[in-house]
Order: structure tokens, then C-alpha cells, then sequence
């Protein structure tokens, strides 16, 4: 930290201590996040030490323009930072300057109107249709106790033919498919967002042999999956049973209980599904977030035509 000392002024040292402080206790803002925005702040002001000829204090920061942040980020994308990285050293500059401008010390308009480095988008990984049917096969799981084997098959069949998300099927409760006759779960999802989902008969069937085996009563106002002493089921305990599935199965890493609701989306979509009726059985705010779907359909096809093609 001494290094970091000599490079700026007195006061700008201070507003940003006062700064880091302010994100930890009223902010609340995890140990890991202040200390990302600890040695992006710190790496920002050496880059100025150099930019400016000199160590850099409020008033330096004051005069600060576009151009000035733009040569930063051209300055850490050199010296190998991804768009990620660059991201979100600019929303931590951005952070201190909005603090140092709600003090009256600088105007922070420059930072907002820059934009962010656009982020690469990563296609989802689903399971082939083959090792998600293995995933979710009650006869696959490796729990010693009935009851909680067929409890993982139940939540995992969910992910795969419902494409719930872990949470939102650990949410159900004792009154959801309970009745021979319900055909369609109620789901609450992210941002309170209320969406009708089909479920298959296999999927009712797994859900009523779990209630068939579980030593607890699961009354309809109490949650429907159980943790093996009968409480609630943290979703890390059907992570951890996951990773065990896929290494017995020979799966590689990608293959975690997520990865089931992309299958569901892929699989559909492969079989003809359209991209609107997707979105809404995923509950997706955006139909551009269910679009990323597409990009691994047309992966697939161009992997089927170089394999398949005599001139490919």
C-alpha cells in the first residue's frame, strides 16, 4: 500500500478511505466487491500518476473527462483485462465519483455518460437429450436413504421437463401437484413475475412416489422438499448430489442442476418450440434473453453439417 500512497494527494487519499468505508458499513457491500473496488480505484489513480505527469489529488479528478477514462480502459485492456474486468473497474470509478460528487468535489457525469465495455455473452451448456434423461431416472441416484432418492429425481425432473429454476422448485409447497388432476404449477419467478408452467405426467408421477417414501408430513401450507432432517432443502445439498450424478455418469462439469432448465429450452427449441412460447415458460422478462437459445441450436446444426457433409 505504500506504493499506492506516494502516487496521490492527500485529499483524494482520504475521500477514497472515506469512500471504501462508506461501501462496507452503510452499504453493506460484500468483503470481496470493496476489495475489487480497493485495487481498481488504487490501479486507476497510478494509471493518473502517470497520465498527468504527477500524484493526483480531488482536484485532478475534478477535471476529468471522457477521453481521460477511455485511455484507462485502453490502458488495462493492454495489459490483458477482459470486458468483464474492465466492467467493473468503470462501475467502481463510477461508484467513487458519484460519492465524491454527492460532497460537492466532482461531477461524475463524464464516468455515466461512458459506456461500459460490451460483455461477451456465454452460451448456456445443456445436457445432450440422453444425459438428462439419466440425470433425472430415479434409478441414477446415488442416495443410500429411498426417500431422498426419489426426492432428487422429483426436484431434478422438475428442472429438466418444467425448466424451474432450483429455486423456484424448492418454493413449491404441499398443496402443488397434489391432485392427480393438476396438469399446470402456478410459478412465481424473479422480480415477483407469476408464469403458468405445464407439467408432464412423468414429472407428477416423480413427485407423488417422493411423497410416497417421505418419513415427514408434508402438509399443504409447508414446502413440498425436505432436508433429511425434515427441514427446508438448501439448494447446495441437490448442487453437491449433482456433482456426485455427473461424475458417476461421466458427465463433465457443466452438467449441474441449472444446466437441466437450459436443456429444457434447448430441447424444445430443437423439436420445433417456438422462441415466444419459450420466453414465457421461462419465465423471461426479455425475449432477448431467451434468444441466446438459438445460438446453440445453430452451433448444433453446423456441428451436425461439418460431421455429416461430404465436402465440409
Amino acid at each position: 500500500m505504500q506504493e499506492f500512497l506516494i502516487s496521490v494527494k492527500p485529499d483524494l487519499q482520504s475521500a477514497r478511505e472515506n469512500w471504501l468505508k462508506m461501501l462496507a458499513t452503510e452499504r453493506r457491500v460484500s468483503a470481496l466487491t470493496v476489495e475489487a473496488y480497493e485495487r481498481d480505484t488504487r490501479q486507476f489513480f497510478q494509471f493518473l500518476t502517470g497520465h498527468i505527469g504527477g500524484p493526483a489529488g480531488i482536484a485532478d479528478i475534478r477535471e476529468l473527462r471522457p477521453a481521460d477514462l477511455r485511455s484507462f480502459l485502453a490502458f488495462r485492456r493492454t495489459n490483458g483485462a477482459g470486458a468483464r474486468t474492465l466492467g467493473r473497474g468503470l462501475a467502481g470509478i463510477r461508484s467513487f465519483l458519484h460519492f465524491l460528487e454527492r460532497r460537492g468535489l466532482a461531477n461524475a457525469a463524464g464516468a455515466a455518460a461512458l459506456r461500459a465495455p460490451r460483455q461477451p455473452k456465454s452460451l448456456p451448456k445443456p445436457l445432450t437429450a440422453i444425459d438428462a434423461r439419466r440425470v433425472v431416472s430415479g434409478d441414477e441416484q446415488l442416495a443410500e436413504e429411498p426417500w431422498i432418492a426419489a426426492r432428487n429425481a422429483a426436484v431434478l425432473i422438475l428442472l429438466y421437463g418444467a425448466g424451474l429454476r432450483i429455486s423456484e422448485a424448492l418454493a413449491l409447497t404441499g398443496a402443488d401437484l397434489s391432485d392427480p388432476g393438476d396438469t399446470v404449477l402456478r410459478i412465481t419467478g424473479k422480480g415477483g413475475k407469476t408464469r403458468l408452467v405445464p407439467v408432464l405426467a412423468v414429472a407428477f408421477q416423480a413427485v407423488a412416489e417422493y411423497r410416497r417414501l417421505c418419513p415427514f408430513a408434508i402438509a399443504p401450507d409447508t414446502l413440498l422438499f425436505r432436508g433429511a432432517r425434515g427441514g427446508s432443502l438448501n439448494p447446495a445439498i441437490i448442487q453437491r448430489d449433482m456433482r456426485k450424478l455427473r461424475s458417476a455418469l461421466n458427465l463433465p462439469d457443466t452438467a449441474t442442476p441449472h444446466a437441466l432448465r437450459h436443456s429444457f429450452a434447448t430441447h424444445l427449441l430443437g423439436r420445433g418450440g417456438d422462441l415466444r412460447t419459450i420466453q414465457e415458460l421461462l419465465g423471461h422478462a426479455s425475449l432477448s434473453t431467451t434468444q441466446v437459445y438459438t445460438g446453440i441450436d445453430t452451433a448444433r446444426l453446423l456441428d451436425i453439417y461439418e460431421k455429416a457433409h461430404p465436402r465440409a
